[in-house]
């Protein structure tokens, strides 16, 4: 599937295919290093939610961690 870039005002458009029928409302937009155009449909962040922080704060109980070493080669 091929599709071309077209001017509208001063941006550049990609229209996406009638076949790609999974649409978000917004996406992320990067070009990688090759020239690829990638979108990423965007997700909500639940770190700005300050609920969900403060339900995930350490509470100081290390029960529930595992004991392990991390040798001098790992860091």
């Amino acid at each position: 599937m091929t599709v071309k870039i077209r001017k509208v005002g001063t941006s550049n458009v990609l229209t996406v295919p009638k076949s790609i029928t999974n649409l978000q409302k917004e996406y992320d937009v990067f070009e990688d290093r090759n020239g690829a155009i990638v979108y990423l449909p965007k997700h909500k962040n639940v770190f700005d939610d300050q609920n969900f922080v403060n339900s995930h704060l350490y509470d100081g109980d290390d029960s529930g961690f595992v004991e392990a070493e991390v040798d001098d080669d790992e860091l």
